[in-house]
């Protein structure tokens, strides 16, 4: 491909499919313990979560450095790419700036090849139905003009909501957004919340089975509005995410693109006990 595609590491789309569409991801940090990690070196997710479970001090997580950037895109500029970066929402992470910071010391160096950098506005499920759409419209022969405009008009397609076991992880790493009303006695709901540039609410429900109905609806809700690429994640919830997945199904007509586990940099602020879905029009796969 003449295009190619970066993003970071908070997509979590399974390894096969990440590979299979040509995607080049800069790995975030994660500091656990004193330890410092790049997300994408940490691969015991379940050793992680068990230790966050009981942390008194969760982890915390930033950005990649510039240096990063730079590693990852002198390369492709030296073998003839333009380049699509597209990023968790800047309204979270300060990554995209980091991008942004990278593509302007290249341009000082003289480089010719062109990079676009995108804020997806969005994360996980979200962020890799944004870069399926990218990369397609790369692997299709779209220069970087149209590799970036296909990825902005899926984005703005893409629909995802997460159903969180606990605010309590949001809470302590200052991530909550505009959640923060739901603060106090509604810790014992579970919440449904959404993703636009930063978190979202969307509505609080008293149980687990009453939520996860609730996500049900939201697939038919996709799936009636046009939305029919979908994606399911997790976070050390297994067993819901693959009874979504079958419901998915039934309503969907089709496999999802994928299902996965989300990470540490991301799951460290959601905590176990999540679910996610995510959907968009299988128009922007081509």
């Amino acid at each position: 491909m003449a295009v190619a595609v970066v993003t970071d590491s908070t997509h979590y789309l399974p390894g096969e499919v990440a590979a299979a569409y040509g995607l080049r991801a800069v790995p975030l940090y994660v500091t656990f313990g004193g330890t410092l990690a790049r997300e994408s070196e940490m691969p015991d997710l379940q050793d992680f979560y068990k230790r966050l479970r009981t942390a008194s001090d969760l982890p915390t997580t930033s950005q990649p450095s510039v240096g990063d950037f730079l590693e990852c895109y002198e390369p492709l500029l030296q073998s003839g790419h333009d380049i699509v970066s597209i990023h968790l929402s800047a309204g979270i992470s300060g990554t995209y700036d980091s991008a942004l910071q990278a593509r302007a010391q290249l341009a000082e160096r003289g480089y010719d090849g062109r990079i676009e950098v995108l804020d997806s506005r969005t994360v996980c499920g979200g962020l890799g139905l944004v870069l399926l759409a990218a990369a397609a419209r790369a692997r299709a022969g779209g220069n970087v003009d149209e590799v970036a405009r296909h990825a902005l008009d899926a984005r703005a397609g893409v629909r995802i909501w997460f159903c969180l076991d606990t605010l309590e992880y949001l809470r302590r790493g200052g991530r909550i957004g505009g959640a923060q009303a739901w603060l106090g006695g509604a810790l014992k709901i579970k919440p449904i919340l959404s993703l636009e540039s930063q978190i979202e609410p969307v509505e609080r429900v008293r149980t687990s089975g009453r939520a996860f109905e609730r996500m049900v609806q939201y697939m038919r809700d996709l799936h009636d509005d046009g939305a029919d690429a979908w994606c399911v994640q997790h976070i050390q919830a297994a067993d819901d995410a693959q009874r979504l997945v079958a419901r998915g199904r039934d309503i969907f007509g089709c496999e999802p693109l994928f299902v996965g586990e989300v990470g540490p940099v991301i799951g460290a602020h959601a905590g176990p006990g999540m679910v996610g879905i995510g959907a968009m029009p299988t128009s922007m796969l081509a």
